[in-house]
């Protein structure tokens, strides 16, 4: 049986045992058994501790062995020294999957716990059991009912992750979930004693539920053989990878946090670029990919026209565009002739950004301009300002709420009538705890979710806007040259 498939049968256990379950809310053990119940886990849960009867309403056993039916996968919450014994029960139940939760491990620095996890590894080999961990997060899977974390969205996605880090991943999926982004599934690995980063990888290359995959590595296993299976993933899905230790001190938390090998960082960006993946420098920035990839058809061009902020702002705008290497594209003839017969006296002075305050007093809105862009060819992608601030120093409260709900519902229905790539630029409120509640975080808050409802991805900036769809456009115009190129 391949990789891909041990790994999906293992994802979808139908019975849940977590070992070391607690009715203390202060423990993992009742975290995890926490979660199965209020992500709603179909199967049969079993918590684990012969010091309670019942622990959140379930009944408890003493250990594995005395659970009546099958036990498909395991959550570890043991400490280490007590890791073998529980294995060695696993294998007379016959589970297929073990999350380690358990950590002190190789990632201590000690010889002993180093040989520990050796013991573990083929302890687990020998009894056929396979392994996600140790000292990991495991997996969230909101689609089968299992998480590592409170408040996350209960709802499926398509994007898939697999990273080193537990508390990455967590952030990570609260980050992109209020962007909209959903998940298939994100598997923390930690030290990855069994499965390694490639396996994960390999896995979400098959995996239907998954249309955009993001990687966290902290050091890989086999360098070519992530190398091969990053280029492969590459060629099917966008791949987006930070990597974390980049320089010494980072090289130092890492050697701490999973007992990974940073590597040259030379040479992996080299790498993750050769493979056709997508590299991120930090969580920000793969939210802002993963948003592009997620809510935008296919980029195919680096033409872009911009509208909806002031003359400063429509300024660094094209600044911002330009650095990246987008073009912005200047108003050919036939937009400037349609401006003037309707009436537009500066049809000779409008450019492009545009600065919708000169030409606010015409009748033509920002979203007129983007219209006009929209349909012309030189234009691939439209990204527009929607300057929140402007619309609430102008207007009183009620006023600028109902500019703003104007505005998406107009931006909605201009992603309907062009079928092109359309951005949204709105800040974040940025209120201080002082602040909480107050009319302005609101209205801006629903603004954003109205963009979700409507399937447009919006940024906090234009420079954060304008860097994600650029490397957006950098993966389709590579995956056309694939069968060149033979990447």
């Amino acid at each position: 049986m391949s990789v891909a498939k041990i790994l999906d049968e293992i994802l979808h256990p139908k019975s849940v045992a977590v070992v070391g379950a607690s009715g203390s809310q202060r423990s993992w053990g009742y975290s995890y058994t926490t979660h199965l119940l209020e992500y709603g886990f179909r199967g049969n849960i079993y918590p684990v501790n012969p010091r309670y009867p019942e622990i959140l309403g379930l009944k408890a056993y003493p250990s594995l062995l005395d659970i009546p039916g099958t036990v498909d996968y395991v959550i570890s919450c043991v400490p280490s020294n007590l890791v073998l014994g529980m294995l060695e029960e696993c294998g007379q139940k016959q589970v297929k999957g073990v999350h380690l939760y358990t950590a002190r491990f190789s990632e201590t620095g000690r010889k002993d716990a180093a040989d520990l996890e050796q013991e573990v590894l083929n302890k687990a080999r020998r009894l056929g059991i396979r392994l996600i961990g140790p000292n990991c997060m495991g997996v969230y899977h909101p689609g089968h009912g299992m998480s590592f974390g409170y408040n996350l969205p209960t709802e499926s996605g398509p994007v898939g992750m697999l990273s080193q880090t537990g508390g990455g991943a967590s952030g990570f999926v609260r980050l992109a979930g209020k962007r909209g982004v959903r998940f298939s599934k994100v598997i923390s690995y930690g030290n990855a004693l069994d499965f390694s980063e490639s396996d994960y990888l390999e896995y979400f290359m098959h995996d239907p539920e998954t249309r955009v995959i993001a990687v966290y590595v902290e050091g890989v296993r086999d360098g070519l053989g992530f190398f091969n299976t990053l280029r492969k993933a590459a060629g099917e899905k966008p791949v987006i990878v930070i990597k974390g230790g980049r320089g010494e001190a980072g090289t130092r938390a890492v050697a701490s946090h999973t007992a990974s090998l940073a590597g040259s960082m030379k040479a992996w960006q080299a790498m993750v670029v050769q493979a056709g993946a997508i590299p991120a420098k930090n969580f920000e920035e793969m939210t802002d990919l993963a948003v592009s990839f997620c809510f935008l058809p296919p980029v195919l061009g680096p033409g872009v026209g911009i509208a909806g902020g002031g003359g400063g702002p429509s300024v660094l705008s094209a600044d911002e565009c330009e650095e990246v290497g987008l073009e912005v594209v200047p108003l050919p003839p036939e937009i400037r002739k349609t401006l003037r017969d309707n009436g537009v006296q500066i049809w000779d002075w409008v450019s492009n950004p545009v600065d919708v305050s000169i030409i606010g007093g015409f009748g033509f809105s920002d979203l007129d301009m983007l219209r006009l862009m929209g349909s012309n060819e030189k234009y691939h992608i439209l990204i527009g300002l929607i300057n929140e601030g402007v619309m609430l120093t102008l207007s009183r409260p009620e006023g600028a709420e109902m500019r703003l709900k104007g505005a998406v519902e107009g931006y909605r229905q201009l992603k309907e009538e062009v079928g092109k790539p359309l951005l949204a630029v709105i800040g974040d409120d940025g209120s201080g705890i002082d602040e909480y509640g107050n009319f302005s975080g609101k209205i801006v808050s629903q603004a954003r979710t109205d963009l979700i409802a409507a399937g447009i991805p919006f940024y906090p900036t234009i420079g954060r806007a304008a860097r994600a769809v650029r490397k957006v456009l950098d993966y389709y115009l590579k995956k056309a040259r694939q069968p060149e190129t033979g990447l």
